[in-house]
């Protein structure tokens, strides 16, 4: 029997396969916009990939629907707990308790917020990923449970069993790939600099220390997480003196870099600081809010003008263009404020943004 998209999702899902559950999701927005269980699985995803912003427009939507639902209120208790807001958790957790007092999720989160409710402690939480025990259950990993079975008949259960149980994703998250391969050699340390640039486009003359320094910088930042810095380390060297070896290297330490999320983004940057210098933010992403105005839409794109630092009404700090292909978000409003997450692109010499994701908060 076929299935649909919300029984294909949440297989997904229990594999942990949150992207290909979103893929599949967002292509059905239209017909399963008024269905509880769409919402409810939607956001789940998208609180798991980190997209809170996205995932608290979709369990609004499904509480409209439906209000007494232990995982509806999970998800929005889990979205409060991450911001630091453990009073509005809180209400969240007992609300739950109120129709399933044997809920482990919310008492252990409750206790949680007892013990170790204090502001930094939760950003750590956040921050190594132990904050989705008190997210709504996804059931056992049905990829993890394929993957022992085989191993089993391979003879090394044991091994893969203790690799994949008692792995948590802090340490996933602290091993990035091996650049070793992209290390200067002792020739690109030496003669960091380009002999003939009359071939290359040089907008940023470098010193070899300055080179080097640079170089460093991007493999650092790209370790720490840090993509945007390493962005902007590795603009720097393309549009510089460097030596071709050097700036090929930088090209290949950007195929590295990951896209991030409003709660991953881990270094801004305010508008006047890209139209100042766009070459040197180019492919960096900015999570900037404000006001939007002339909006226009084609089936599958949406394009708007937006007003940075106007959410207030009070002062517009830059104006920018934004484009945006398919996200399934409902209407935006331009008489509300909205917060995009977004690439910074060049179209000639004007920036843009290429929008990944667009939060707005329908109850203001």
């Amino acid at each position: 029997m076929t299935q649909n998209a919300i029984e294909m999702a949440k297989r997904l899902m229990a594999r942990r396969d949150f992207g290909g559950a979103i893929k599949i999701l967002q292509a059905r927005n239209e017909i399963y916009e008024e269905s509880f269980e769409y919402n409810c699985i939607f956001a789940t995803a998208c609180l798991y990939v980190g997209d809170s912003g996205v995932a608290s427009q979709y369990y609004e939507r499904a509480r409209k629907i439906k209000i007494n639902d232990a995982n509806l209120l999970l998800g929005q208790a889990a979205i409060f707990l991450r911001r630091g807001d453990t009073d509005r958790a809180l209400q969240y957790y007992l609300e739950i308790l109120e129709f399933d007092p044997q809920n482990e999720i919310a008492k252990a989160a409750l206790e949680f917020i007892r013990v170790n409710g204090d502001y930094e402690t939760i950003c750590q939480w956040v921050d190594s990923g132990k904050i989705e025990r008190f997210y709504p259950p996804l059931g056992f990993n049905t990829r993890l449970f394929g993957f022992i079975t085989f191993s089993a008949v391979l003879g090394i259960l044991f091994g893969i069993f203790i690799v994949n149980i008692f792995t948590s994703k802090v340490v996933l998250k602290s091993s990035r790939a091996d650049l070793s391969e992209l290390a200067l050699t002792q020739e690109e340390q030496k003669h960091p600099q380009e002999k003939d640039i009359s071939k290359n486009v040089v907008r940023y003359i470098l010193t070899d220390r300055q080179i080097k320094d640079s170089y460093f910088k991007a493999s650092k930042s790209f370790h720490e997480f840090n993509d945007n810095a390493a962005q902007v380390e590795i603009n720097r060297i393309l549009n510089s003196n460097a030596s071709n070896g050097i700036r090929q290297k930088a090209r290949l330490l950007m195929d590295y870099l990951s896209e991030p999320t409003f709660d991953s983004l881990k270094e801004n940057y305010e508008i006047e600081q890209v139209k100042e210098d766009p070459s040197l933010y180019l492919d960096c992403f900015v999570d900037w809010s404000g006001r939007i105005a002339n909006i226009e839409k084609t089936e599958n794109t949406m394009k708007f003008t937006l007003l940075v630092g106007y959410e207030d009404q009070k002062n517009v700090t830059g104006t920018v263009e934004v484009r945006l292909g398919y996200i399934p978000h409902p209407e935006l409003d331009g008489s509300k404020p909205v917060r995009i997450l977004a690439k910074v692109m060049l179209d000639g010499d004007k920036i843009y943004l290429k929008g990944k994701s667009v939060y707005q908060n329908i109850n203001n």
